[in-house]
């Protein structure tokens, strides 16, 4: 279970165990356990968390239920986070309410302004949309990837609701909503959203 890297809390074999077989359920092109370590390592990146166990769980189990176009993954997922903490660390005082707010604001990514959050919470939303100021090829292979769990989605609509979602993101005035992702992430992060949808037009 050595998959995780600097976690501030012990994590026991058992919850390692639900995360990763929620992950595997069902198999997705992008919202993986890979992706979790990738949001991982912007965590690992970070240097002023104020409640770092509870982000990193949020982290752990912020897509552990993903069904493409499904409104209830967030709840769901923050429902199986917080039975976890129950179950398997209920003697670490871990916030679950904040765990499960965190979790829930994953469903409202572009929606969100920076003056209603706290900093911890911009900067975990803002790991988790780091993607978005990737490589090129690494945002082209994300792209894709989402595509691909749309797959039964008729593609005419997927289209249609992929660039209008891509294209709010490019028209707001902050996509990352700490100073630290705004600085390191922002230009190509439009750069990105500019070139996908230019190819989409």
């Amino acid at each position: 279970m050595s998959t995780l890297t600097n976690p501030p809390l012990a994590i026991p074999e058992g919850l390692m165990r639900s995360v990763l077989a929620a992950y595997a359920q069902p198999p997705r092109a992008y919202h993986s356990f890979a992706h979790v370590q990738e949001v991982l390592r912007h965590f690992d990146s970070v240097t002023t968390w104020q409640h770092p166990r509870e982000v990193y769980l949020a982290i752990l189990f912020h897509d552990a239920i993903y069904f493409a176009g499904k409104s209830d993954n967030e709840a769901r997922s923050a429902d199986l986070a917080v039975q976890a903490i129950d179950t398997f660390i209920p003697r670490e005082g871990v916030d679950g309410a904040l765990v499960r707010n965190l979790i829930e604001l994953t469903a409202k990514h572009g929606k969100l302004k920076r003056e209603e959050l706290d900093e911890d919470t911009r900067l975990f939303l803002d790991c988790d949309m780091a993607i978005l100021g990737s490589p090129a090829a690494q945002f082209d292979a994300y792209d894709d990837a989402i595509a691909v769990e749309y797959g039964e989605v008729p593609k005419i609509l997927y289209r249609f609701n992929r660039k209008r979602f891509l294209k709010h993101l490019l028209e707001v005035d902050r996509i990352f909503l700490s100073d630290l992702f705004h600085t390191r992430l922002d230009a190509a992060a439009r750069d990105n959203l500019r070139r996908v949808l230019g190819r989409a037009d």
